[in-house]
């Protein structure tokens, strides 16, 4: 294993010392509480809080600042944070118009935000919760635990995080939150493992002409292994297997992220898109926006995930509205 870190146990605290030192415009880190702040605080606005197992970034922690959330509370790697975590997050941002909870739909993450929630109402602190879903590798059934949530969140804490900035009351800030998680879906592929700093090898091994169909984040492995194939086919793999599910009307406008999962290059991803937006655009819909980078991660792990968001709404209106964070800035 070759990381930049110091000890593996320490290596989140390490990573949230440096991000505050390289953004504090933007950011602040409670070290006490382990949670990350926005810099300077909000007006009396509904405060976004999300959360979730550290090695996914930028995904929550470069998400905090103006337009999204206020408060994150980042966990261990791949692990869930703790319910004093979430406490601390919300008591810090809560200015007593309402809190919204990002939660993805893994175990560990629903059930600490709900223990949180639980002890937080002995102390008339109320918070409402967006559920994210879309990972269209997973059955929509209850055959498991239910879809993971991967790319959709981000898409939910910008335009939530922007209904939210102009004054929405929290009413509006969770339907909108809602109808976003409801209307986006992911698929990813998986070309390598990870290797958690703690562990120090790679979590399971590939062949160099595999691949991955329908992985999550967390190194966790797909769905099904397959040969490696061209950019086009592995596009087209994951067109089919997201718009089959969330069956847009013909015409309609989406928003396509690309994410990387760490370890791939831009250059890699770009060509991906490319291909991506050429068949968005022969299915009959129009990519007026789009997100390509790694953005939802997995350490180094090389693979990419297509999130594609039906536009409906405010919500064009609100992706565009003006925001300043470490991973997304525009309109300031």
């Amino acid at each position: 294993m070759k990381k930049f870190i110091n000890d593996p146990k320490d290596v989140v605290t390490d990573y949230l010392i440096g991000l505050e030192a390289a953004h504090p415009d933007v950011v602040r880190f409670d070290a006490e509480s382990r949670v990350l702040l926005r810099a300077r605080p909000a007006f009396r606005k509904v405060a976004l809080v999300a959360g979730g197992g550290s090695g996914c970034e930028p995904l929550h922690t470069g998400f905090v600042g103006h337009g999204m959330l206020d408060a994150v509370c980042p966990g261990a790697i791949f692990t869930s944070p703790v319910p004093r975590q979430i406490i601390a997050a919300t008591e810090a941002v809560d200015a007593g118009v309402g809190i919204v909870h990002i939660v993805k739909n893994f175990t560990g993450e629903v059930m600490n935000f709900g223990m949180a929630q639980e002890i937080m109402a002995f102390e008339d602190i109320t918070a409402e919760t967006v559920l994210v879903k879309d990972d269209v590798s997973v059955p929509d059934d209850d055959s498991s635990a239910g879809r993971r949530g991967l790319g959709a969140t981000v898409l939910v804490e910008k335009i939530a995080g922007a209904a939210a900035e102009r004054g929405d009351a929290v009413e509006g800030v969770v339907s909108i939150a809602r109808h976003v998680a409801a209307r986006a879906r992911t698929f990813s592929v998986g070309l390598t493992s990870c290797t958690p700093p703690e562990r120090g090898q790679e979590i399971y091994a590939m062949a160099d002409d595999e691949m991955d169909l329908g992985i999550g984040i967390s190194g966790s492995p797909g769905r099904d292994r397959v040969p490696i194939a061209p950019a086009g086919d592995i596009a087209e793999i994951l067109l089919d297997e997201v718009l089959a599910d969330l069956r847009p009307d013909s015409g309609a406008r989406v928003l396509a992220m690309l994410s990387g999962l760490g370890g791939t290059p831009e250059s890699e991803l770009y060509v991906l898109y490319g291909e991506v937006a050429a068949r968005l655009r022969a299915a009959g819909l129009d990519p007026v926006r789009s997100l390509v980078g790694n953005l939802v991660t997995s350490l180094e792990q090389q693979g990419a995930a297509l999130t594609v968001l039906e536009l409906e709404g405010e919500m064009l209106a609100l992706w565009d509205a003006p925001v300043h964070t470490q991973a997304l800035r525009w309109g300031m």
